[in-house]
């Protein structure tokens, strides 16, 4: 297993607009920063209309938004890929047990054969010891 760890805003010189910690509201969170995005945005918009001389500390901060929100979106990804490990594996689980359950009803179905085979065989043997 490795053990990439996604360095921090704070080493990357990026203010962290949401809480620090393990125990993050991931979706809280996320909501918190779309919304505080669609809010400097229709900003940025009034600004470009009234003094457009002024948009770039709206843009800076929509861009100090769009680096929150990759990296607590990269920091959900090894819970991602876990979950998505998990249901391959029980896909497969299930496939083999599928696979196990159609051999037995195959092996079922060829003793079944076999018995009528010998049967008739005997039927066979019996009628031309008879004749």
């Amino acid at each position: 297993m490795t053990d990439d760890i996604l360095p921090s805003l704070e080493d990357q010189g990026v203010h962290q607009l949401y809480p620090k910690g393990p125990n993050i509201d991931f979706k809280k969170e996320l909501r918190s920063l779309n919304r505080e995005l669609q809010l400097h945005i229709l900003e940025l918009a009034d600004i470009l209309v009234e003094r457009p001389s002024q948009y770039a500390r709206r843009v800076e901060d929509i861009s100090l938004i769009f680096k929150n929100l990759h990296h607590l979106l990269n920091s959900l990804r090894p819970h991602q890929a876990r979950a998505t490990l998990i249901h391959v594996l029980e896909l497969q689980i299930q496939r083999r047990k599928q696979a196990v359950e159609d051999i037995k009803r195959r092996r079922e179905e060829a003793l079944r054969l076999l018995k009528e085979s010998i049967g008739a065989l005997e039927d066979t043997d019996a009628s031309f010891v008879l004749k």
